[in-house]
């Protein structure tokens, strides 16, 4: 059987399913140390680790910064559970291989190059795919053994997944579904999330994802030795971008029935996947409190600032979540969203500027089009523009901005949500990525009828 109790939270979704209760209840809040039971009295009182805990449960710490981090960055929970995580058979390696993620990155298993990429959304599976064997990496950098670096990834699949759980090991995962809902249960409860929502799975969380309308399609950044963080606001003051209080956080739900013979645990380390099996389900936790769990956001509810006089602002305005390094004000995944808004800027060539960047950029498309591509760049895909790579807006972009002229007058940017995973690291392509039936060889061919206005006369007016 399954349990779950209100818990004082705010009603914020519709799953519409026999499946799924009418209505799930999150938490809100980011960074907080929360608090959830899915039966009353389940926490213990003034301690974590009582001899004897409510109801009989296991109480078991999963930690995701190191015992002796700072208090202020420390990240750990404590959960409560029917059985422990450890009742489980030996891993072993999975069969049949899957070799298309990977988290280490070098010259043996990827590919070095300074051109612009672009692919076109891919197909959905033909055969039955569910999210792990959907998974295929992009490109990344750095190594998961020794945390530091990051993999981008992206998934298509059709079908649940049945009596299995994923743990992710190597770092967290951020999801973004471009098509499809997900239902996602964790050991901390469950969570659905749509299309122009995120979700973050933190290191070390089992989790399974359930696929209510079919298909599904997206892209996944992972980070290794790091989690995501809200970005400091600087002069922009105490308000704006993501506010702490729309992220949302799981209540607390178990299953207890016994007929999970056979379940099985999927754990990715160092890339590679294992399993072992054990015969209850991980999502066994009763109650939990800590301040290291899941939680979703709503890109809807991202606050943009802009420029409202001359120039365009650079694209780290609009910075969502931020995984750092220890270099200050350099990230190793800034997390990056270009929603609807107002464009007021006077005498300005208003699309994204033209750009080499010290920073690589990974670029993808929820739904409309991206302001800085007329054409070719399509919902569910994706571009790769690596460190000090030209890119900017293509001619037919260009030629538009220049003929709206001087006296456009603000307008609106409406109806799309574009997205960039920028890295301060150079990113390793995968060799299917640059093999893919799906990678636009042409993508150069859209800048090269930029022609040049130049003129040494007409006292420096455009031509």
């Amino acid at each position: 059987m399954s349990h779950g109790e209100d818990g004082g939270c705010v009603v914020v979704t519709e799953s519409n399913s026999p499946e799924w209760p009418e209505n799930l209840e999150y938490m809100t809040g980011f960074g907080n140390h929360f608090s959830s039971e899915a039966l009353p009295g389940a926490l213990p009182e003034g301690q974590n680790n009582p001899l004897f805990c409510p109801f009989g449960l296991y109480a078991e710490q999963i930690s995701g910064t190191s015992f002796t981090s700072p208090r202020l960055l420390n990240q750990r929970s404590w959960l409560y559970r029917i059985r422990p995580s450890v009742t489980h058979e030996p891993f072993q390696a999975r069969k049949p291989r899957h070799d298309k993620i990977l988290s280490e990155f070098n010259q043996d298993n990827c590919s070095f190059t300074p051109n612009q990429l672009r692919w076109r959304p891919a197909d959905f599976p033909e055969s039955p795919t569910d999210f792990i064997d959907g998974i295929y990496t992009m490109c990344g950098a750095g190594s998961s053994f020794l945390r530091h670096g990051f993999a981008i990834h992206m998934y298509a699949a059709n079908k649940s997944m049945e009596s299995c759980a994923f743990c992710n090991a190597d770092g967290d995962f951020l999801i973004v579904p471009q098509t499809g809902r997900l239902w996602i249960t964790t050991e901390c409860g469950r969570l659905q999330v749509s299309p122009g929502e995120i979700i973050v799975v933190p290191q070390g969380f089992r989790f399974s994802v359930g696929l209510p309308d079919g298909p599904s399609r997206g892209y996944v950044a992972e980070v290794f030795g790091t989690h995501f963080q809200l970005p400091d606001l600087g002069p922009i003051g105490a308000n704006g971008l993501a506010s702490p209080r729309d992220f949302y956080v799981p209540t607390a739900w178990y299953d207890d029935d016994d007929a999970h013979v056979g379940y099985t645990i999927i754990q990715k380390f160092g890339g590679n996947l294992f399993t072992a099996k054990q015969d209850f389900s991980p999502f066994n936790v009763v109650a939990w409190h800590g301040n290291y769990v899941p939680y979703k956001y709503d890109l809807n509810k991202f606050c943009p600032f802009n420029t409202v006089l001359f120039d365009h602002g650079d694209p780290s305005i609009n910075t969502v979540l931020t995984a750092p390094t220890d270099k200050a004000g350099v990230a190793l995944l800034d997390f990056v969203v270009f929603p609807s808004r107002w464009v007021a800027a006077e005498h300005t060539f208003c699309p994204p500027y033209y750009h080499r960047n010290c920073m690589s950029e990974f670029m993808g498309l929820i739904n409309g089009k991206y302001e800085a591509k007329a054409e070719g760049f399509l919902p569910g895909g994706a571009t790769i523009h690596a460190c000090m790579t030209p890119h900017g807006p293509d001619n037919a972009t260009y030629e538009k901005a220049i003929e709206r002229g001087e006296d456009a007058g603000p307008y609106k940017i409406k109806d799309t949500l574009a997205f960039m995973f920028e890295s301060s690291l150079l990113p390793h392509i995968c060799t299917w990525s640059l093999e893919s039936p799906c990678r636009d060889a042409d993508y150069y061919q859209c800048w090269i009828g930029l022609k040049s206005h130049f003129s040494a006369e007409n006292g420096g007016k455009f031509v």
